[in-house]
Order: C-alpha cells, then sequence, then structure tokens
C-alpha cells in the first residue's frame, strides 16, 4: 500500500466528517454507495457486541443508503427529535489504517471521537470504525461503515454523532 492512497483515503474520511459537522447532507449522502451497509451495533456484554445484524440488537442499522437518506429526510423536516435543534459538532478521527483487499475494496479503520453541543449541554461519543471504500475515479464511495460505541450510554442524540 502506498503513502499516497493513505494519504487520499484518510483526506476523504476527514472531508466526510466535515461535511457531517458543517451539515451538508446532499454531498455526505454522495459519499455512499447505493447499496451501502451502514451498522452501529449494541453490546451483548462487556466485551462482545453483536457481529450480525440479523442476529442480534443495533442501535443502528441501514441495509442500505435508503435509510441515511431517510435519517436525513427527518432531519431536514424537523421531525428527528434527536437533532432538533440541530446540535453543533466536531468529530476527530485518528488512528487511521488502511489495507487493500484482494477484491480491490479498501478497507479503513479508525478511532474516532465526536464531541457535541447541543442546548448548552456538552458531551463526546468515541470508538472505532471501519469502513469498506470503493474506489473511484477521482475519489471513493463507502461501500460499508461499521462502528464500534465504546461509551454507549445512549441519549437520544446518538444516531447524529457517529463518525
Amino acid at each position: 500500500m502506498s503513502a499516497e492512497l493513505h494519504f487520499n483515503v484518510s483526506q476523504f474520511l476527514i472531508k466526510k466528517a466535515e461535511l457531517c459537522d458543517a451539515y451538508d447532507w446532499d454531498a455526505y449522502l454522495e459519499l455512499y454507495d447505493e447499496d451501502s451497509e451502514y451498522h452501529i451495533p449494541q453490546w451483548i456484554d462487556d466485551h462482545r457486541y453483536v457481529q450480525d445484524p440479523n442476529q442480534g440488537m443495533s442501535y443502528i442499522y441501514y441495509a442500505d443508503r435508503s435509510g441515511l437518506e431517510d435519517r436525513i429526510f427527518r432531519i431536514r423536516t424537523g421531525k428527528a427529535a434527536s437533532a432538533n435543534p440541530l446540535p453543533r459538532t466536531l468529530h476527530n478521527l485518528n488512528n487511521i489504517r488502511v489495507k487493500v483487499l484482494e477484491n480491490d475494496l479498501i478497507e479503513a479503520k479508525v478511532g474516532w471521537h465526536t464531541l457535541y453541543n447541543r442546548q448548552g449541554l456538552e458531551g463526546s461519543f468515541y470508538g472505532h470504525a471501519t469502513y469498506l471504500l470503493r474506489k473511484t475515479e477521482d475519489s471513493f464511495r463507502i461501500r460499508r461503515q461499521h462502528i464500534v460505541l465504546l461509551n454507549d450510554k445512549i441519549d437520544s442524540v446518538l444516531d447524529f454523532y457517529h463518525v
């Protein structure tokens, strides 16, 4: 794997975080393939979480991009109580590891920490995420996003603060 690929993947993921912080939902959605999977599993116990969303509970599971589209529709129309009003957020990424897979897909693993302020209350979420990326002509598209939330005390605003 080249340093250039690592840099490009890192910049792509940082851009994704910035789009979320800026509420640029149209550009954010364009980063995902139509059939991309999005998963935040629940913990089974202190050291094991649900691996298969069809075999256990998930905080969020979208089998394709339409789940994200629906979420953004609810945010825009004010029908998402967890995002009304919208919080101010800052998504931080670290420990980005990139690997090219046999099928020309790219796996990117990151640590993340999201800070937020909503109605004067401050907090944070943090964890690990694994992305499966498809190379495009000039960037990447997300095929799968798997997020492990390490501080899983869930407020009603969780699904807005993930990376």
